[in-house]
């Protein structure tokens, strides 16, 4: 750049980098002398330290492959750790420096002098520029700070410091053994510039605040479910209700709702219906069979008494419920199917009337919920108003956005974030746990690494760290409640794809971004989630129904609510209808037939679909949503049910990353990698495909709903049903894929 005063400046071309980023390892090559450069000391070296040769300012330089940190003096292992003294101010002096018998103040004031002066001990940071390409251009916004900030705890000894607390010898940074991510894709995305968010800036106390309500609210509900119905709440039907009225809400709250119309939630109303007069489980033996006939002729006779039905109605269940009793009484011989066919003969007479009498009770419970929680979101949105007014934090200044297309960057925040409380750090084995008032959450710690890296990537207003762990505190509590308490709660809705499929992806069809995902369980480092006050600093583009992108390759599984699915479809239909560039979306949805969802009919008619294939159901793995505190052997588990694979392209998509056999075959091969590597049980039967001019294919109807999706339809079949799904994380809960995070 010829003008320092310019508004970006080049990044430093002199630090020889490698193509992954990292930097050149081995022994650099002085130009000046033309020989190599002494090797590193083997304790240096397993630090992750290596020797670079830096053109601009033709001296060596020393770069640590971990820590992204940069020095122009030999490091010195065990006396400067950069993490807990970044400026070196309790570090021994190096040998042959001058500095010995130098208080650490004197010191510190001659680099000062010398860094004015430009003597040679003074650093020159490095200065970025972030690309203009010819056609977007980009936001100027830094995208990735220069200069890892120094962080307020010891990350290779798990504990924080404390001021005048000299840091001890630390061992080399953690190094995760596996990895499920890859952060150096660049995204292709490309969007309008868009201005900063209206939403509040994330606080660990409104955080605190808004999990103590909404514990309450569950509690609520599961109480109304006992005392109106006399039946437990439908499993996870709370998390799929909040999935669904965030498609509609309108209210400030990134959690519950409080602005919705209809008020009833179909979602909550369909699932409670779905139990009464009882939940009809799964099926295995002759015996189970006859008591569950029974107990239903007896529920629905008890019920019908004990409401205002009409005489018709009344008449009708008793009548069919005391012939059901008589036949149990006289046929002890029947088999396993004569049982079923007689309950679901039951169901038939009595069920529209059971219905009936229900419909006010239940309709009832979604009022009251309703109402519950926009008075929890009153409480929580003046209490953080009043925390912002205390912390002297106001509304800033329109910002000034340009109407041009630029590369998709995570979503800013229009207010300043307020000081942050201490979060308390340690580790235990491989897991961080954070500690906020007593309130602990923990994750594992390659994704705690995982974290640093996409908070560096994204955050731009704190370059040192000092929000980082409050911000981390905040993300695993949003995501915590948002999934319940229960065991194994909540997981089916943040299932990702296996590695391999994610890299074939990439390669074959250019996807660079999650639709559905969250700083968790991404792969890639752009993508849409559903928080994107506590996400935004992590990468987030926000919730994907408010992101609208006029051309890229996206790759898109949502959670399994049918009405965020049906919601997804218009938004992609109405993008691909409105761009004229290249736009692709793969979308990896339950194949679901019985009854047929509408989101998949409406995508295998839609006029944008160019191809679609069927994965078998046991015949592909996904990972877990809780993999980032699972154990390694639980992360991956089979899917229970068929997957269907479906590209919506529009005409320049189509020709740019147009679904080819040959492409689609090294598709299907990343799943046979997958199933391989992990070693998983089973027939390897192929997939089929489907190509546009033959839309259909045959559902499964004893496959299990993975993501917990409610029942819909009353068949009896012995097999599972898509709302029961008993043992959530492994192989009975969800086969969703990548980002799998509630994102509207």
């Amino acid at each position: 750049m010829t003008s320092e005063n310019h508004a970006t400046v080049k990044v430093d071309t002199s630090m020889v980098m490698s193509p992954t980023g990292s930097a050149t390892q081995g022994s650099p090559v002085s130009p000046s002398t033309s020989k190599p450069m002494p090797e590193l000391p083997d304790e240096l070296v397993q630090a992750g330290w290596s020797k670079c040769w830096s053109k601009r300012e033709n001296r060596p330089y020393w770069f640590n492959r971990f820590t992204n940190q940069s020095l122009w003096e030999m490091p010195v292992l065990g006396q400067h750790d950069v993490i807990s003294d970044p400026l070196g101010l309790n570090a021994a002096p190096a040998e042959g420096t001058g500095d010995a018998g130098v208080g650490n103040g004197q010191r510190k004031r001659r680099l000062s002098e010398e860094a004015a002066q430009g003597g040679p001990n003074s650093f020159k940071r490095a200065k970025i520029e972030v690309g203009i390409p010819v056609a977007p251009t980009t936001p100027i916004v830094p995208i990735s700070p220069i200069t890892p900030g120094a962080k307020p705890w010891n990350s290779t000894t798990g504990t924080e410091d404390k001021p005048g607390q000299h840091s001890m010898p630390a061992p080399a940074p953690y190094r995760p053994s596996v990895i499920y991510w890859d952060l150096d894709i660049q995204t292709n995305a490309v969007i309008r510039e868009r201005p900063p968010a209206n939403h509040l800036p994330p606080h660990p106390e409104m955080e605190l605040q808004r999990a103590q309500l909404t514990t309450k609210l569950r509690q609520h509900y599961q109480e109304l479910c006992y005392q109106r119905e006399g039946i437990e709440p439908p499993r996870e039907s709370f998390n799929r209700w909040l999935l669904e009225r965030k498609v509609l809400d309108k209210g400030p709250d990134p959690l519950l709702p409080s602005e919705c119309d209809p008020i009833i939630s179909p979602s909550m109303f369909r699932e409670v219906m779905n139990d009464i007069p009882i939940r009809l489980s799964r099926i295995k033996y002759k015996e189970e069979a006859r008591k569950l006939l029974f107990k239903y002729a007896e529920a629905a006779k008890k019920m019908i008494d004990s409401r205002n039905a009409t005489p018709d109605s009344r008449k009708v269940v008793k009548w069919n419920a005391e012939d059901t009793m008589n036949w149990l009484r006289r046929d002890h011989s029947a088999s396993k199917e004569d049982y079923m066919d007689r309950l679901e003969h039951l169901r038939k007479q009595c069920g529209p009337h059971v219905a009936a009498v229900a419909k006010d009770s239940v309709e009832g419970i979604c009022t009251k919920i309703y109402h519950i929680s926009a008075e929890y979101v009153r409480r929580i949105h003046q209490a953080h108003q009043t925390l912002l007014k205390d912390c002297n934090v106001s509304d800033p200044e329109a910002a000034d956005v340009q109407d041009r297309l630029v590369y998709c960057y995570p979503i800013r925040l229009a207010l300043p974030s307020p000081a942050q409380p201490r979060v308390e750090l340690h580790f235990e084995n491989d897991i961080a746990c954070l500690r906020y008032k007593g309130e602990m959450v923990k994750v594992n710690r390659s994704y705690f690494t995982k974290l640093e890296l996409l908070y560096r990537y994204s955050s731009i207003d704190d370059p040192r760290f000092e929000k980082f762990l409050s911000r981390v505190w905040c993300l695993i509590k949003r995501y915590l409640v948002m999934f319940g308490a229960g065991v194994n709660e909540g997981t089916g809705l943040q299932g990702a794809l296996p590695v391999p499929v994610f890299e074939a992806l990439n390669k074959q069809f250019g996807v660079t971004f999650e639709c559905f995902a969250s700083p968790l369980n991404s792969y890639f480092k752009q993508f849409c989630s559903a928080f994107p006050d506590t996400d935004g600093f992590f990468g987030s583009r926000g919730p994907f129904l408010d992101f609208s992108p006029a051309s890229g390759s996206f790759e898109a599984n949502p959670p399994f609510s049918e009405e965020l699915m049906d919601a997804m479809v218009t938004h992609f239909e109405n993008l691909l209808e409105k761009s004229s560039e290249p736009l692709s979306f793969i979308i990896f949805v339950p194949e679901w037939r019985d009854p047929l969802t509408p989101a998949l009919h409406r995508m295998e008619t839609s006029a944008f679909r160019r191809y679609q294939m069927s994965v078998p159901a046991f015949e592909h793995e996904y990972r877990s949503g809780s993999q980032h505190i699972c154990k390694k052997e639980a992360m991956y588990y089979k899917a229970v049910h068929g997957t269907v694979v479906i590209f919506l392209q529009n005409a320049a998509g189509f020709a740019k990353w147009e679904p080819t056999p040959e492409r689609i075959q090294e598709l299907l091969a990343a799943y046979q990698v997958s199933r391989r590597a992990l070693g998983s049980p089973g027939p390897s039967s192929a997939p089929t495909t489907t190509s546009p001019a033959s839309a259909g294919g045959s559902g499964d109807k004893d496959s299990i709903a993975a993501k917990t999706a409610p029942e819909r339809s009353a068949s009896l079949d012995t097999s599972p049903t898509r709302q029961d799904n008993s043992s959530s994380s492994n192989p009975v809960e969800k086969t969703t894929p990548p980002s799998e995070t509630a994102s509207v």
